[in-house]
């Protein structure tokens, strides 16, 4: 997922499919507002024209009740998620959860929003590309599931004033994007923006291993010119689509068994909020969270004695 490019916070450009791999340059803005959801039976005050649970982000407490308990099935029977390392992942305060990324449409994100929601009680705001905020129907449905436009601003918002948990993928589209025969195999991080906003923000790194999604929806081979046509950043031919047909094939996984590791906190010992950080550095300390969690993705293949059963 490519990194977003300084602009409007909410409104970015579209790019290439989830872009998530954040934040290059971070242009400092003034705080936004946190307004908590009123309970229905609360009146609103006269300056508060909401009345629901949305927060400013559009992300609704009981729409992702509803989709826990919709995809609960689904995390518990299909996928078995197994975690270690859970409790790596503060209870409370900001941490940027960074994981590989892989699927021809990634079953990793839903499953690790799920199970640290279920395990750790704390919400999950998952940063993706400007393109899913503008589709109709899908843009509010993923803004209601705690979808935010992967821009500076925002990550930094989420993190430093708000103290929530933020999941990016370094490697953008180029994760999803890999065919079965390059599975496990983590692409560049982008160029670090990711740790230019933990730095920024003040908060540690949390890697996260994730092995299963490769085979869940494996990509057989890529089609360029339907791609570049359609003007997405590829298009697959999956294992899924030749047994359940070109449509259902997009939304229905193989039950591949899902292990997740989540590793050391990475902190950086540099002061929050300056204007400018070393690239190098950036690139530096990019590259080696992109290493552990390649050297965890091959300790866990060597450990797994079944694609099915983990």
């Amino acid at each position: 997922m490519p990194d977003p490019k300084p602009g409007s916070a909410q409104q970015v450009r579209p790019g290439l499919a989830e872009a998530t791999s954040v934040l290059e340059e971070v242009p400092m803005s003034g705080a936004l507002v946190h307004l908590p959801g009123l309970a229905p039976e609360s009146p609103a005050p006269a300056n508060d024209p909401r009345r629901s649970d949305v927060d400013e982000w559009g992300r609704s407490e009981h729409m992702r009740e509803l989709a826990r308990r919709i995809y609960g099935p689904i995390y518990r029977n299909v996928f078995r998620a197994e975690w270690s390392g859970l409790d790596t992942i503060p209870s409370a305060g900001g941490a940027l959860l960074v994981a590989n990324h892989a699927g021809a449409v990634p079953s990793d994100a839903p499953v690790i929003i799920h199970g640290i929601e279920e395990e750790l009680g704390r919400p999950v705001y998952g940063l993706a590309d400007s393109m899913f905020k503008g589709m109709p129907v899908v843009g509010t449905l993923w803004s209601r599931m705690g979808g935010v436009v992967a821009h500076p601003d925002n990550a930094y918002r989420l993190l430093k004033e708000q103290g929530q948990l933020v999941l990016v993928f370094p490697e953008g589209a180029k994760g999803p994007g890999k065919t079965y025969q390059e599975r496990y195999q983590l692409r560049r991080f982008g160029r670090g923006g990711f740790v230019e906003i933990a730095m920024r923000a003040g908060v540690p790194v949390i890697p996260i291993a994730v092995v299963g999604a490769e085979e869940s929806m494996p990509t057989l081979l890529n089609i360029p010119p339907l791609a570049k046509l359609l003007g997405t950043p590829y298009f697959p031919i999956t294992a899924n689509q030749l047994l359940f047909g070109p449509l259902l094939g997009l939304v229905a996984y193989l039950p591949a068994k899902f292990r997740l590791r989540v590793l050391d906190a990475v902190t950086f010992d540099v002061e929050a909020d300056q204007p400018r950080y070393s690239k190098s550095r950036i690139m530096e300390e990019a590259e080696t969270i992109r290493q552990q969690i390649q050297e965890a993705l091959h300790d866990m293949l060597r450990q797994r004695q079944s694609v099915w059963r983990g």
